[in-house]
Formats: structure tokens, sequence, C-alpha cells
């Protein structure tokens, strides 16, 4: 069964504060996004010492370090070695030596911008298809997973709505394309839902043979047509008729990591703490 546990940034971005509302719901799985005013890979010692000191406090542990490394860049308006992708690489080491000092086993990379149609054939590979974008992203990404290998760190691709890996499929293409033994997938479901993968199917299908490295678990209804998401309390969207056969099919693959969940919802009159109470009751009664 997977262990528990947040974005502490969906509760508040007031870590301690964050850490004391985990610590009331018995979560001790706390991933590192935004603390106090700072994305992390963006902390000196000092900021360090002191989210180290209060995770003792707190006795928390961190799955995940989770900055948005490699995020909303066009694959053809980047290459290795540039200004922008050294930028991205020396935030990366800094996310894996915070992830180090912290006993962290994952680092989160994304997977650049969204470009629509990555594969086709019969004419769509002259017509829709987005030319090069797939074999460029495994080009940008391959410094990416050696870095992982000399560093002895395992990196988790997340499945983003606005990323080139938007499933459970493209991440395990993208792996074996890599060749790596450094990279999983990080498989948000309800972002899944914007790219037609079904979570109760062939999304863990395809992770089957160890591919599954982290999961966030949040609620939404998306509306592709009108390209609108609304985030709702879990269990009152459309991730509500697969959460039960998620957790069933976590344990058949023998799935044992973390699963945070996202507290992205904030209801109308409310914050987004008033939306992590919304929904922490059902993670729990789901996955615990």
């Amino acid at each position: 069964m997977a262990k528990l546990g947040v974005i502490t940034d969906g509760i508040s971005t007031d870590f301690e504060h964050a850490l004391k509302i985990m610590s009331q719901n018995n979560l001790d799985q706390a991933e590192l996004q935004y603390l106090w005013d700072k994305e992390v890979g963006d902390f000196d010692k000092s900021e360090i010492d002191k989210i180290e000191e209060l995770l003792k406090k707190y006795n928390m542990e961190v799955p995940c370090i989770s900055r948005h490394n490699f995020s909303g860049i066009g694959v053809h308006e980047v290459n290795i070695g540039d200004d922008t992708y050294n930028h991205h690489m020396e935030k990366l080491k800094e996310c894996i030596d915070m992830a180090k000092r912290f006993n962290s086993p994952l680092v989160r990379i994304m997977s650049f911008r969204k470009e629509m149609v990555l594969f086709g054939e019969h004419g769509a590979e002259k017509w829709n298809v987005s030319d090069g974008a797939w074999n460029k992203l495994v080009e940008l990404l391959t410094p990416v997973v050696k870095l992982a290998k000399e560093s002895d760190i395992m990196l988790v691709v997340e499945t983003g709505n606005n990323a080139m890996i938007t499933s459970c499929f493209l991440g395990r293409k993208l792996i074996d394309d890599l060749d790596t033994k450094h990279l999983k997938v990080l498989w948000d479901p309800a972002n899944a839902l914007y790219c037609g993968e079904n979570p109760s199917k062939n999304a863990l299908d395809s992770m089957e043979g160890g591919y599954l490295g982290h999961v966030h678990m949040k609620d939404v209804e998306v509306s592709i047509h009108q390209a609108k998401i609304k985030c709702v309390a879990l269990g009152e969207g459309q991730m509500e008729p697969h959460l039960k056969t998620i957790s069933k099919r976590l344990n058949q693959i023998g799935y044992d990591g973390s699963m945070s969940l996202e507290s992205v919802y904030r209801p109308t009159e409310g914050d987004f703490e008033d939306g992590f109470n919304a929904s922490i009751t059902k993670f729990k009664s789901l996955y615990s």
C-alpha cells in the first residue's frame, strides 16, 4: 500500500503550518515544492538547515523534491548547452543535492511544453505531427538521465496536461527510448484525463514492470473542447469512478511508494487549506 502525504504548499506556503496540519492528519510524507516564498532549488544553506530542522521536529519524510524543472519550454526553442538549458540543469543539480540532504528518493522533472501530435501515419506524419519533437525531447533528456545515474538518484517525470509527457503510455515510451534505469513516471491521473487516458484501465497497464515512481492524487472536471479545468474536492469530479479501482490496481502491481494529495482545490469562499480539509478524509479512506 502506498505511503500517504501531501504537497505541502497545497495546505500552505507557511511550511511549519503545513507540517502541523499534516501531523494532525497522521500524514508523514511531505512533498516539497513551494516553501514560504521560494521554490525548491532556490534555497540557501541557512534556509535548507531550517527546512531540515522542521522536518525532524514533525517527524516527516520527503518522498519527492518537486521543482518545475524543464517546464513550459518548447523543445525546438532550446538546445543542450544554451543558457536556458544550463539554468534548468543547475537547478536540477540543486534539487538533487537537496534530495540527498533530506534522504528523498525522488526528484521531479517536467517534460518541456506540450506538442499536440507526436506520432502519425498514412499522411498524418506529414500534416499533423510536430516534426522531430519526440526525438528532440529524447535528445534533451539524455544528459538529464545521465546526471541522475552519476548522482545515484531516481528522477520522476510527471504526466502533465501542458507537457510532452501527458500519459503513462508516453512516460513508459520515454523511459524505454532513453534506455535508462534512473527515470520513472510520476502519475497524475487527473492531469491525464485531459489527454483521454483512462485512469482505471490503460494507464496502470503501462506501469507494470516497475515504471511507476510516484503518484499525485486530486480531482477535477475537464472540458477539453472548452480548454477548461475546474478543481473540485476529491471524489466530487471525473476521477470519482476511478478512485477505488486505482487503489486495487496499485496493490495488484505491488506499488509501495508514496502518494501525495495534490491539494489544488480552493472553495469559492475559502482557501487551499479548506480545499485540503474537503479532500483528506476521502483520500485516507481510499488509500490507507
